[in-house]
């Protein structure tokens, strides 16, 4: 891939993996093979329909819709026509849905029609915000209602603008303009959209395909969804530049990822280490020839060290990363190298990618030593523009100096690299003690019968604050809460000891796979 594509556009790289990788398979979907020719031409035809629809340079167009191959499309033909892209998660509802179309001044949407259930229209009409700016919705899917249009008859609308004309559009967009705005999470409250550049999304998943080992010829199932950086960036920008072939899945299924990898012989599963181990633990992984994975990166505040074990010991999968990152940077700061320890992958997120700082600052803002906790800053190339359209959001989290302040509290070690330890929102105070829910689970996940664990602090009468665990049991095991508790009592100090435990079927995680705190908090889970 040319070097100057690290700092050009996206609507140029779909063109350059065309070039280069020819008929190579670039999309697999149920019948569907899509070499990378194919793929640049029905981008292309995406683009003329859009420009056809009126969309203007910097013009807002979101999608809201699960991944399959017209998101990918979609998506390449919105930045290949200039528009910025504001992609929408899967999981909202109408009125949260329709808020972030509100405030980002969406002028086009791509929608999915009925979705695990759920008519994606109905529950946006259903929210009753007004939507002057949105002028054209488009349902990716046979039917459509008045006046909405059907993805066909989208693209019918682009049959009269040339390939000269959509190449000129192209070419009219600059590496500096915005590519996308990701609206964060929300976990922790209202979802703001951080604004990315065409040059910081190529830049960072030309570093994250190196350091990753992401090669020509890699077949990746995408289950990440693409709303989020990890899937869309990590997945799609990350496969058009080195020519990796894009097995989307809508919705995660321990079972069909499982038959997928070995009907497609994938050999790249990125995801969360929930998605890991559910693979591992499934009753009917025997059943599935998993020799093809070769390479796993997964990202949270805990990687069990046995996760990172068994996935090298049972699947025998060569290379297992964790990486750190947020929206706001790009969705990557720091990631391990492939020559890191099991340890090192399993209790560290890494060292800063190249052309990053990371500082550790502690409450007076000073910069912390070796191994003690602070606010998480960063500075580099990754660094968002700021918030879309909010100053003030903006200034509260980035300085003059280009420091990001990213909320996460965080430890580095003596060879720089970093272990997530909690956001700062989560930490409790136990008679005085400062809590960190991540250290704590980490710990807790030892337990040989945990498969899985999340703390939040609880009012206490005498301390304040104390842990209350939600634990998942490994298959088969009966470990009970008191003995969970006396074990902890054993491994950790006691102000980090969980007061209570509660045993539960499953954590309640967003589409990202964040653990949804709040919910806990609110005692929520089953």
């Amino acid at each position: 891939m040319r070097g100057d594509l690290e700092w050009g556009t996206v609507g140029a790289l779909v063109r350059e993996a065309a070039a280069r990788y020819g008929e190579r398979e670039a999309v697999v979907e149920g019948r569907t093979r899509l070499s990378y020719t194919a793929l640049g031409e029905r981008v292309e035809r995406a683009a003329a329909a859009c420009l056809a629809a009126g969309v203007r340079r910097g013009d807002r167009v979101a999608i809201w819709a699960p991944n399959t191959l017209d998101w990918i499309v979609s998506a390449l033909g919105t930045v290949m026509a200039g528009a910025v892209l504001v992609p929408l998660n899967t999981r909202f509802k109408g009125g949260e849905a329709a808020d972030v179309l509100r405030r980002g001044r969406v002028r086009l949407l791509f929608v999915t029609g009925t979705f695990l259930g759920t008519s994606y229209i109905a529950a946006l009409r259903r929210s009753g915000v007004p939507l002057p700016g949105l002028e054209q919705v488009v349902v990716l899917g046979d039917s459509a209602p008045e006046p909405y249009r059907t993805w066909r008859a989208f693209l019918a609308g682009g049959a009269g603008v040339s390939a000269r004309e959509v190449r000129e559009r192209a070419d009219s967009v600059g590496p500096g303009d915005l590519s996308d705005i990701v609206f964060t999470s929300g976990t922790t409250g209202r979802p703001r959209g951080a604004m990315i550049t065409h040059a910081q999304t190529l830049r960072c998943y030309g570093v994250w395909s190196e350091l990753a080992g992401l090669r020509e010829g890699d077949r990746y199932l995408i289950v990440n969804p693409f709303f989020h950086t990890f899937g869309y960036k990590a997945g799609i920008i990350a496969s058009l530049m080195r020519g990796a072939t894009m097995v989307p899945q809508p919705v995660f299924s321990a079972r069909a990822a499982l038959a997928q990898v070995a009907a497609e012989r994938i050999t790249v599963l990125p995801g969360p280490p929930a998605l890991h181990r559910s693979l591992l633990d499934h009753p009917a992984r025997d059943r599935y020839d998993l020799s093809s994975l070769r390479l796993v990166v997964t990202g949270a505040a805990v990687v069990p060290l046995r996760l990172v074990e068994r996935l090298r010991e049972e699947l025998g999968i060569g290379t297992v990363l964790t990486a750190y990152g947020l929206s706001e940077a790009s969705g990557i700061v720091t990631m391990c190298r492939r020559d890191d320890s099991p340890a090192t992958v399993a209790g560290t997120s890494g060292r800063p990618v190249p052309g990053t700082e990371v500082r550790v600052v502690t409450g007076s803002g000073e910069p912390g030593g070796p191994g003690e906790p602070g606010e998480v800053l960063v500075r580099g190339h990754q660094v968002m523009r700021g918030y879309f359209e909010d100053p003030g959001a903006t200034a509260a989290v980035l300085d003059g100096d280009g420091w990001l302040r990213t909320g996460d509290v965080g430890v580095l070690d003596a060879d720089g690299n970093l272990r997530i330890t909690d956001r700062i929102k989560d930490m409790f105070i136990v008679g005085g003690f400062n809590a960190y829910p991540a250290e704590i689970e980490q710990l807790l996940a030892l337990h040989p019968d945990i498969a899985d664990v999340a703390v939040v602090g609880v009012p206490d009468g005498r301390l304040g604050e104390v842990g209350r665990a939600y634990a998942v049991r490994r298959p088969g095991a009966t470990v009970t809460a008191d003995e969970l508790i006396d074990w902890a009592r054993r491994e950790m100090a006691n102000y980090k000891v969980p007061r209570e435990v509660e045993f539960v079927a499953g954590l309640p995680r967003n589409a990202g796979g964040k653990v949804l705190k709040g919910e806990l908090r609110e005692g929520r889970v089953r």
